[in-house]
């Protein structure tokens, strides 16, 4: 089943959201059901940070010991083909969840095992703390499917991962480990393994909810105003012309029918 799970512990003073991604069989990839329900999960999580009793932190991380392997591929020939239903899923659909991520004016934490890949990599990106076991892996090999990274989603990883390791991903298909990513400053720390990562995500979270939260949603609100330029800048329609191109048909042909593309 695919679908965005939210469970949030009612403790007064330490109310707690737990976010999780599921998609049994494909490693957690993101069906076009799942990015809305994830930006749902996160304009009703936003609300809460306005109560009474405030909600003081959100932790985001996969089932089944991996955090995200990308977008469900099995979905693209339904409209990655046709322009307008391109824009509309990647500025509507992805683009919605994930400024819905952005908006929280709570701290939000990843708790990152196994692959994070391509969406995956979007949605650790719009998390304030990163924290991953140590056997974590780190890409967006979507060139080998024929087609580019949309605006926003390029801006926001250029911003967290750092141009020069963006590009790496984007134009050589290059994999990342957990220890490179560390040291890239696109972790905050590592774990051994999926035991330690639940127990140091909830002491991060119970850390969070000792601190004042006021204070912490205006530090959210500031960073969001020294960042958000780039990623609100209008989109050129034209950026997603590729749509019915050869390349990127064969592309995601290639992928469903398990070969190499021809390109």
């Amino acid at each position: 089943m695919a679908e965005i799970l939210c469970q949030t512990e009612p403790t007064p003073g330490a109310r707690v959201a737990h976010v999780a991604l599921q998609h049994a069989g494909k490693f957690n990839a993101m069906s076009r059901a799942m990015w809305r329900q994830l930006r749902a999960v996160f304009l009703d999580l936003q609300a809460q940070t306005q109560a009474a009793d405030p909600l003081r932190c959100v932790v985001v991380q996969g089932v089944a010991g991996h955090f995200c392997a990308g977008g469900d591929i099995a979905e693209y020939p339904s409209f990655r083909f046709d322009a307008e239903a391109l824009r509309t899923f990647h500025e509507e659909d992805v683009w919605g969840a994930l400024s819905a991520m952005l908006a929280c004016d709570c701290p939000v934490v990843a708790a990152i095992d196994g692959n994070c890949m391509g969406a995956g990599l979007e949605i650790a990106s719009c998390c304030d703390i990163r924290i991953a076991t140590t056997g974590s892996r780190y890409g967006a090999p979507i060139g080998k499917l024929g087609f580019p990274m949309a605006p926003r989603e390029a801006t926001l990883l250029a911003h967290t991962l750092g141009e020069t390791c963006a590009r790496s991903i984007l134009f050589e298909a290059a994999l990342y480990s957990a220890p490179d990513m560390l040291q890239r400053g696109f972790l905050t720390r590592t774990v051994a393994d999926a035991d330690a990562l639940q127990a140091d995500a909830e002491r991060t979270a119970a850390r969070i909810c000792t601190l004042g939260p006021a204070s912490l949603r205006m530090g959210k609100q500031t960073f969001r105003a020294l960042h958000a330029a780039g990623r609100s800048a209008p989109v050129d329609p034209a950026v997603y012309a590729y749509a019915d191109s050869p390349e990127h048909r064969e592309g995601i042909a290639a992928f469903m029918e398990k070969r190499a593309p021809d390109f």
